[in-house]
């Protein structure tokens, strides 16, 4: 018997409709965002892909449609509202709806902090943060129509602060603060908040790299290319700790135990961070002479 058949018997039956597999990524033309799409399409969800990379769009839903889901794609720049509230208006037009959101478009960037300009901190700002908030602000009315979910994804960066990218740093902490915030919230909305910090892993970040020296982006590649944890393994980490409910996911285990000693004895984080940077000034100082 159709729910449609029990309308027709007992005219005062109501349904609170389950979540109907609907879901939006940022960032979703390549790395994390494509691996997200990629774990949710294997449980047969419907997907809203943008990116600015149209080429990585077509090639992620190429690859949605081979594991058994489906979607669109839409070309979207964060850092402009009117094209996430079309994107969402597309995924009302579309799929009368959405369930769930992925905040995870993001930039890399690093240098120590006399050496960022003040148009760096502007460029980082306006993606990694305020896209987040813009992301959240266009879709929250179909959230809240659904009761669906919210998966930003922050940093490690966040949380411990790593000397030579103070502005993402900054940036991924508001991303943080801001989760915890609608976390508080939204409850009442009955639309629940996750916040992804990763730490390095292999990705291709490094594409979209802004700062001062070539030197930081060499550091920053090694961390990336030594990482023992994939986007595909973050991924099934991000699925597996949000149908748990988990607020704040932390997908590696190195990355736990540092955010647990950070907790209990901030002094003795802040003095590794001391003598990493240390190390920084001394490895970059050859190549600017």
């Amino acid at each position: 018997m159709t729910f449609a058949t029990l309308r027709l018997i007992f005219p005062g039956t109501t349904r609170h409709f389950p979540m109907q597999n609907r879901m939006m990524i940022t960032g979703a033309g390549s790395g994390l965002g494509r691996e997200i799409a990629l774990r949710w399409a294997r449980e047969g969800w419907q997907l809203a892909l943008s990116d600015v990379n149209e080429p990585g769009l077509q090639e992620t839903l190429k690859s949605v449609r081979e594991v058994g889901g489906d979607g669109f794609i839409q070309r979207c720049d964060v850092r402009d509202y009117s094209q996430l509230t079309a994107f969402a208006q597309a995924c009302e037009e579309k799929f009368g709806g959405i369930d769930v959101i992925v905040n995870n478009a993001g930039v890399a960037s690093g240098g120590f902090f006399s050496e960022l300009s003040l148009e760096d901190w502007d460029w980082q700002i306006a993606i990694n943060l305020m896209g987040v908030v813009k992301g959240c602000k266009a879709f929250l009315p179909l959230l809240e129509a659904s009761k669906g979910k919210i998966i930003n994804i922050a940093s490690m960066a966040a949380l411990m602060q790593g000397p030579a990218m103070s502005n993402y740093n900054v940036a991924k902490a508001g991303v943080v603060a801001l989760s915890e915030s609608l976390l508080v919230e939204l409850h009442q909305q009955e639309v629940s908040v996750h916040v992804v910090c990763p730490s390095f892993f292999q990705t291709n970040l490094l594409d979209s790299f802004r700062g001062p020296t070539p030197a930081m982006k060499a550091q920053v590649g090694k961390l990336l290319e030594s990482s023992p944890i994939t986007a595909s393994d973050i991924a099934d980490y991000i699925f597996e700790h949000v149908a748990q409910g988990e607020f704040m996911i932390l997908p590696h285990e190195q990355g736990r135990m540092a955010w647990q000693l950070k907790q209990k004895n901030p002094q003795m984080l802040y003095d590794e961070m001391i003598s990493m940077a240390e190390k920084m000034r001394a490895k970059a100082k050859p190549g600017r002479e």
